[in-house]
This record gives C-alpha cells, sequence and structure tokens, in this order.
C-alpha cells in the first residue's frame, strides 16, 4: 500500500498529461514579476529555487552549485535556494502552484515527482507546472558502514531472503520514490519479500546516511552524490550501483547489481521545473541560460566527480522524457506492489 502524506490541493492526471505540459507553457502568456530587457524577458534581482528535500542532499548540492554557476555567468542576479522537505515532495510544489506565471521561482525537478504520482503520495502532474529542462540522469547506490558484515550485493539479497527484517534500510525522501525503488527491485529479483523489509524515509540521504554512520540503521540507498565524500575516507563500503555499467571515479570499484547476478538498470534523473504559465520568453530564457550554465567546465566537474550522466532534455522533449520514464516506474512499481491503480 502507498503511504500517504497530508493532503495539498493538486489535481489528479492520468499519464498522458504530462507531454501536453511544454506545449502548454510555451502557449501561455503569465505575466510573471521580471523586468523586460529589449522587449524580451530577463530574471528579477532575486530568482527563487526551491529543493524538494533537506540541505546536503544531491538535489540540494546539484542546485546550489548550479545556482553558483548562473550567477557567475551574469544569468541571473540572485539565486536563493530554499530547502522545502516533506510531504513527499508536496511543500515544495506547493510554491511553484502559489506562484502561477512567475519566471523568477525554479525548482528541482527529480524523478521522485514521478514516482510519487504513481504511488498516490503526490496528485500532482507535470502539466501542472511547466518543465524547463532535464539536466543529469543520475544513479541508485546501496551501501553499508565500512565494519558491516554484510560483504557484497548478493550477501545482502541472501541474509534478506533469510529474514527481510534483518536490516533495516533507509531511503530518502519518501516511500516508493525512484531511491526505493533503486534497492527494492534489485531484491525482489534476489527472492527477498520486499513488502516485509524495515525501510525509513528520512527528508534527505544527507540525513540516513549519518543515521548509517551512527549505527541507527544498516543500509542506506542513496544516489551517487551522497556517498562519494564517506567511501572517499572509508567510513562506508558501497556494494552495488543502478547504472548499465561500471562508473568512474571515485566508484570505479563498485559493481554494478548486473555483474552481481540481478538483472537491473536504472532510470532517473534531475531536471528544472518552473510555475505553470510562466511567459513563453522566461521558459525560452531559462533553456539558453541553463544549457550555458551546464556547458561550463564548472558544471562538468561537477557531473563528473559526482559521478551523474549529462543529459539535456529541454521544452517539449523533456516532457516527453519524462513521460517515458514514467512508464519505466509504473512498471517497476506495480512489480512491487507500490503502484496506485489510478494513477
Amino acid at each position: 500500500m502507498p503511504v500517504t502524506s497530508s493532503s495539498t490541493p493538486f489535481t489528479l492526471s492520468r499519464r498522458g498529461a504530462l507531454r501536453t505540459a511544454a506545449g502548454a507553457a510555451l502557449a501561455a502568456c503569465g505575466a510573471g514579476s521580471a523586468r523586460a530587457s529589449g522587449g524580451g524577458w530577463s530574471p528579477a534581482d532575486r530568482v527563487d529555487y526551491i529543493v524538494p528535500s533537506g540541505a546536503g542532499a544531491a538535489l540540494d548540492m546539484a542546485a546550489r552549485r548550479l545556482g553558483q554557476i548562473l550567477e557567475a555567468q551574469k544569468l541571473a542576479k540572485s539565486i536563493v535556494v530554499s530547502n522545502k522537505a516533506g510531504g513527499a515532495g508536496q511543500l515544495a510544489l506547493h510554491v511553484l502552484q502559489q506562484s502561477a506565471g512567475n519566471g523568477n521561482v525554479l525548482s528541482s525537478l527529480s524523478s521522485s515527482f514521478l514516482t510519487g504520482h504513481a504511488t498516490g503520495t503526490l496528485s500532482a502532474r507535470i502539466a501542472d507546472f511547466t518543465p524547463v529542462a532535464i539536466l543529469v540522469d543520475e544513479f541508485v547506490t546501496v551501501a553499508v558502514r565500512a565494519d558491516s558484515p554484510i560483504r557484497d550485493a548478493r550477501d545482502l539479497a541472501a541474509r534478506l531472503r533469510q529474514n527481510p527484517q534483518a536490516h533495516s534500510i533507509g531511503v530518502a525522501s519518501s516511500l516508493g520514490n525512484h531511491i526505493h525503488i533503486g534497492i527494492a527491485r534489485p531484491l525482489k529479483l534476489g527472492g527477498v519479500d520486499v513488502g516485509r523489509l524495515t525501510v525509513a524515509p528520512f527528508k534527505s540521504s544527507a540525513e540516513s546516511m549519518n543515521a548509517l554512520l551512527g549505527g541507527h540503521i544498516d543500509v542506506v540507498s542513496s544516489s551517487t552524490p551522497n556517498v562519494i565524500a564517506h567511501l572517499n575516507a572509508g567510513r562506508i563500503r558501497v556494494l552495488a550501483v543502478d547504472a548499465a555499467d561500471r562508473l568512474g571515479g571515485a566508484l570505479a570499484a563498485v559493481p554494478t547489481w548486473r555483474e552481481q547476478g540481478f538483472d537491473v538498470v536504472g532510470v532517473s534523473s534531475q531536471g528544472i521545473l518552473a510555475p505553470k504559465g510562466i511567459p513563453p520568453a522566461a521558459l525560452d530564457y531559462w533553456v539558453r541560460a541553463l544549457r550555458t550554465a551546464t556547458r561550463t567546465p564548472e558544471w562538468k566537474e561537477f557531473v563528473a566527480t559526482n559521478q551523474l550522466r549529462e543529459h539535456f532534455v529541454a521544452g517539449a522533449d523533456a516532457a516527453g522524457y519524462l513521460d517515458r520514464q514514467y512508464g519505466a516506474m509504473t512498471v517497476a512499481l506495480r512489480d512491487l506492489g507500490l503502484l496506485d491503480r489510478t494513477a
């Protein structure tokens, strides 16, 4: 059964509505609060960037680095990043809802939005907002403390087959999201009764990692940016990553699930979402600005260091990509028994 959150007045829709989002934005004429510049559009002095997770999480790290680059490139005067964790992402989306037509409000877009809708924890749809761009694809890892008796992914699956509640697992920021899928899906293939797992949701993967290091939980599922520093410091052991092939850098020695006999490849992304009805010129501005920012050496270094994959997709193409990703995730959630029948 899906875990529900406190309700916020979103409108439920079917998957097909994802495709309409970019087209609706291009047809909209929302006033926003930006200055006009030579008959075009440019950001106001302050741009609010909402992150639906806690400080230190992968989304938060990406938002702050991207904001710094946008400022350094003179593409925005001031990017103010605010963390709105909780409600399976509803708190952040509520800010966008209250900012309809305002091109000076942006939010991180992650695959948790899609899984939240599919599981019923979110009634929002992409068409209620403006997808600006997909920036990167990300991968989910599974880690334990360095002194854990769990040796690898096969060992973890064997222990949990014998007793699904033998080890507690931390995920962020909600049950049923892509981070949860990232560990539950391969474990189910490994014969584990994933419905009986002890899974604890945290506001961010930074929090779940701290809980792991403090001995409060035994295993953490998280995206790659959250494990790099701890792995380099020798504090954790990363058991598996859901990429098709091994990653590089600090994670070069980490085997994929496939290498260990679990035929799983993950699919999840990070991007930028704006309120519904922003001016077409504002959407065009942010697409161009983000394309410029993601071509800088600073952003490429951030992507490489955190073992993300560059994947810039904008406007209508971004909406279509999200639609396809939603389809893949609903299959995984159905297999796990977490799919909301109305999604």
